[in-house]
């Protein structure tokens, strides 16, 4: 009887152990998904941003584009009635 009473009791002790030690895990495991969490959102707003600013770009190398074109319509008329004269 002694022998089942002290079998027990490790037994006990040990599957304690066990739920403390699962239990800090768990709670490790937590706090690093927060922290990944917090991440994916600051990658995820700064995505957005570069977004953004590459839309900005690509309007403004457009525009230049298109001013570029116009002042080489301009410069090739000025230059057909220098010729002409």
């Amino acid at each position: 009887m002694k022998n089942v009473i002290k079998i027990s009791m490790i037994a006990l002790i040990l599957s304690l152990v066990a739920a403390c030690a699962t239990t800090s895990d768990v709670e490790n495991l937590q706090s690093q998904v927060n922290g990944l969490d917090t991440s994916v959102k600051q990658a995820s707003a700064d995505a957005a941003k570069a977004r953004t600013t590459a839309a900005a770009a690509e309007d403004a190398a457009n525009q230049a584009a298109q001013l570029s074109q116009e002042a080489n319509s301009k410069m090739d008329k000025k230059f057909k009635r220098s010729m002409t004269k």
